[in-house]
């Protein structure tokens, strides 16, 4: 979402629409998790996973109707679909929700050293860290599978083209 929509292309559900933000709701769970019951962080966890799992079906299905040769078109359609889970779940899901989780555990140990603020100011200081660190960890991930997907798994497989990270 963070390009520009090209003239005359087509509008992607996952990518273009306010939907892509359900692929964040694993990073929101676990900036919430010192104040929320464990079973609220595992189905953002979920909510997440089914948005990276529509989404690879969603581009084996747009693969499919590229044209081209009937020969090729199940290995298109298997690499975009892949490429896509492999690169959401990465991207998606686990990367950021690792990163969130540090980034709160150690809000949280710092707070607890260098302050004496009551236990509730604490938690609900580290979910706010956890929010705002969100939107800045979320380009310098995209960048980096992108490059692990390019120096690794994109290598053995034709180019049919990568997600457009949003």
């Amino acid at each position: 979402m963070s390009e520009p929509q090209r003239l005359g292309a087509e509008r992607d559900l996952y990518r273009d629409t306010w939907i892509r933000y359900l692929g964040y709701a694993n990073e929101v769970g676990e900036a919430f998790r010192s104040l929320v019951p464990k079973a609220v962080v595992w189905l953002s966890y979920g909510v997440s996973s089914s948005y990276v799992l529509a989404d690879a079906i969603d581009k084996g299905k747009k693969a499919r109707e590229v044209p081209g040769p009937e020969a090729g078109r199940s290995t298109r359609v298997t690499v975009a679909v892949v490429d896509t889970f492999v690169w959401q779940s990465l991207a998606s899901v686990a990367i950021p929700g690792f990163t969130i989780n540090r980034v709160c555990a150690a809000s949280f140990y710092v707070l607890g050293t260098a302050t004496r603020w009551p236990l509730t100011v604490r938690k609900w200081t580290t979910t706010a860290v956890g929010l705002l660190a969100i939107p800045i960890i979320i380009h310098p991930i995209d960048r980096s599978v992108d490059f692990l997907l390019d120096s690794s798994l994109r290598k053995l497989y034709p180019s049919v083209g990568k997600p457009s990270s949003s």
